[in-house]
């Protein structure tokens, strides 16, 4: 099937989401999924997917987060950037691609790795009743217990960390210094697939293992062999179930 892609920006909270939005060749409203990047990535990193996904029919919006990567140029610095912020992008993106007149509100999908699939958890939660289902990719559900091990202390807390090549500010930790991502988890009653390396050494597989039993409705698939970030063969595994789990939701 031919699709197009084209720039699709979002303006929020005086900054700009800037983002692809990958549209069938097709007649009447389509489905969509929301691809959310993982820390320091970008709006292309899951093109290959939303490429897949287009010539099945389904429409999919790869953004930026604003301050989420040095790969892109933003409206925020990495050092302003928090889970919230986060957020608050992904919320944007619902709100604004529910409105589009190609789109099916009722079939919009959300999509997350990593910090995006915490990020894509967290505002899921807050918006179940719009979204049809939710596939978390080795979901970061650590990071809060990760820094809170790392600065036991709020004093502890230096005005910049640098993490991978990037540079957090004090207010990343701070805001999640009391923050526990499985309390809001089970307040996402609708289908939800989780995926997960079983040689994970950043994110253990323990965190998705604990997630899928607070979800009333969530399967897991573990991927022998994979680490946080998939092999060829594992990206197109995963590739076939996201597009399997979309297909299988439509209402």
């Amino acid at each position: 099937m031919d699709y197009t892609i084209g720039k699709y920006d979002i303006p929020h909270d005086g900054r700009l989401v800037e983002g692809s939005l990958y549209l069938p060749a097709a007649d009447g409203a389509l489905p969509l999924v929301i691809f959310s990047h993982a820390y320091n990535g970008a709006k292309t990193d899951f093109a290959a997917s939303a490429e897949t996904l287009a010539r099945s029919g389904i429409a999919s919006y790869c953004f930026d987060f604003c301050g989420g990567s040095v790969r892109a140029q933003t409206a925020l610095k990495t050092t302003e950037m928090t889970l919230f912020t986060e957020m608050q992008d992904l919320e944007a993106a619902i709100g604004a691609l529910r409105g589009h007149p190609q789109i099916d509100k009722e079939n919009l999908f959300l999509f997350g790795a990593s910090q995006g699939g915490l990020v894509t958890a967290m505002a899921a939660a807050r918006h179940a009743d719009e979204t049809r289902g939710i596939v978390l990719l080795f979901p970061a559900l650590c990071i809060a217990d990760n820094w809170r091990e790392r600065y036991p202390m709020t004093a502890d807390i230096p005005e910049e960390t640098e993490l991978w090549g990037m540079k957090l500010g004090r207010k990343f930790f701070e805001s999640i210094r009391s923050f526990d991502p499985f309390s809001m988890l089970g307040n996402y009653r609708r289908s939800v697939l989780i995926l997960h390396g079983e040689r994970d050494e950043v994110v253990p597989i323990a965190y998705s293992r604990r997630a899928q039993k607070l979800y009333p409705h969530a399967d897991m698939v573990e991927f022998p062999g994979e680490g946080h970030g998939f092999s060829p063969a594992g990206e197109a595994r995963m590739t076939q179930l996201l597009l399997a789990f979309v297909q299988e939701n439509i209402h």
